[in-house]
């Protein structure tokens, strides 16, 4: 990280600080100006909280949202549920990891997309279902997931 980010986070950390429970709140503002939560922050977030490492490493590794290395231009969460899986994500999945080149859990080197794993989106129904970029898509199968995927490396 650059220094002139470093001191705006510890700025940021700072401002938290004297709030009650703060630290969740904190975590979503970084991830919400930097995209991401790097390893570089968790000594600046601990000594304004005046928590450990471990604690504030354990929190941001706890809740799966936040992310500890920069996202994909477009983010594909796809669910890998049971009731997805009974109605064919691991196909969904083979496409995608095909199309996009990557492995689930994995951003491509050029930045475009980034592959996760999520547990249930409440689409169970009308699965395998994923999220991509924030917006639902149900009814997936090879064809439109390698659709898809052509479409977000455009």
């Amino acid at each position: 990280m650059q220094a002139t980010t470093l001191e705006e986070l510890a700025e940021l950390a700072a401002s938290f600080a004297a709030q009650r429970g703060g630290l969740l709140p904190l975590l979503h503002a970084v991830q919400a100006r930097i995209g991401h939560v790097p390893d570089e922050a968790v000594p600046i977030i601990a000594h304004a909280h005046n928590l450990s490492r471990a604690e504030v490493h354990g929190v941001l590794t706890f809740y799966h949202d936040f992310a500890r290395k920069p996202k994909g231009q477009h983010v594909v969460k796809l669910c890998r549920a049971e009731a997805c899986q009974a109605r064919g994500s691991a196909a969904v999945e083979a496409a995608l990891v095909r199309s996009l080149g990557i492995a689930m859990g994995e951003t491509r080197g050029d930045g475009a997309v980034t592959l996760e794993p999520v547990y249930c989106l409440g689409l169970c129904a009308i699965g395998p279902a994923a999220l991509i970029d924030g917006e639902p898509v149900a009814a997936l199968d090879r064809e439109n997931a390698a659709q898809i995927a052509a479409e977000l490396l455009q």
